[in-house]
């Protein structure tokens, strides 16, 4: 538990020294970083890369395949902070019926693009063929199911703080326990502010803490690049939980096209 309470609060840390450095610096100017609530108040955006960079690092220090994939999350999550600021789509299937129509979407890149991390991430941290792909389940839901209930404030980083506790105590998480702390201590660090209106943390923040839970559950579950009965039955958990991503996004979507219908974020 020492060497987790180290990883949260360097995570902790790391996000609040990050998020103060870019309010200073403002890179490409002030506006560019603020946008306005489900309320209709201004917030600011800086909380979103402090928190993707800090869970990435600290996820990287653990993994590197970890790190990469919550790297790419948050990357494809600020392409869509910015080129979909003004598209009021939301959800899988807005997005996918525009590619259907033959528009490509940043909300459809960012799905595939989080979607091949989690899939390249997957087939590093486990050896067999079907857990390669479970473990790319993982990652990738569990990035997107975070963004999806980050609906009004506070709610991707309370459910990141209520959902990664678990993997701290379990019994030989081993790496996903430190995976775990990290996104913990960023979620930990953005929470006041998200919860006082004052930032939120959009895409960028939401998928990059929602990938390091997978990650920390795909490395929680059996040694890495191994799994079975000889990992204390790494693939049942590798199953129980992309059926809960999956399930958990299908319904986050329905949450958030409801939301958007009603006049939310």
């Amino acid at each position: 538990m020492i060497r987790q309470g180290v990883s949260l609060g360097l995570s902790a840390a790391l996000t609040r020294a990050t998020a103060g450095a870019l309010r200073a610096k403002a890179p490409g100017g002030r506006e560019r970083w603020e946008r306005k609530n489900y309320a209709g108040r201004t917030v600011e955006l800086y909380a979103g890369p402090a928190s993707a960079l800090a869970v990435a690092v600290g996820a990287g220090r653990v993994s590197p395949a970890a790190g990469v994939a919550v790297a790419v999350a948050g990357i494809c999550g600020a392409y869509d902070d910015i080129a979909g600021a003004d598209d009021a789509r939301r959800g899988f299937r807005a997005h996918l019926r525009a590619l259907w129509d033959g528009e490509v979407t940043s909300g459809a890149v960012k799905l595939f693009g989080i979607s091949a991390a989690g899939l390249v991430a997957g087939a590093f941290l486990k050896e067999r063929p079907l857990d390669k792909l479970l473990a790319g389940v993982v990652i990738a839901g569990a990035a997107h199911f975070v963004n999806l209930v980050d609906v009004r404030p506070g709610r991707a980083a309370a459910a990141v703080l209520a959902l990664g506790a678990p993997g701290l105590f379990r019994a030989g998480a081993g790496a996903g326990a430190g995976i775990a702390a990290t996104a913990m201590g960023a979620a930990a660090a953005v929470l006041p502010d998200d919860l006082g209106e004052r930032a939120m943390i959009g895409d960028t923040g939401a998928h990059a803490l929602g990938a390091a839970l997978g990650a920390a559950a795909v490395a929680g579950w059996g040694s890495p690049r191994s799994s079975g009965a000889e990992s204390g039955g790494g693939r049942v958990g590798l199953v129980a939980h992309a059926a809960a991503v999956v399930a958990a996004a299908v319904y986050g979507d329905k949450v958030s096209e409801t939301v958007r219908v009603l006049g939310g974020t």
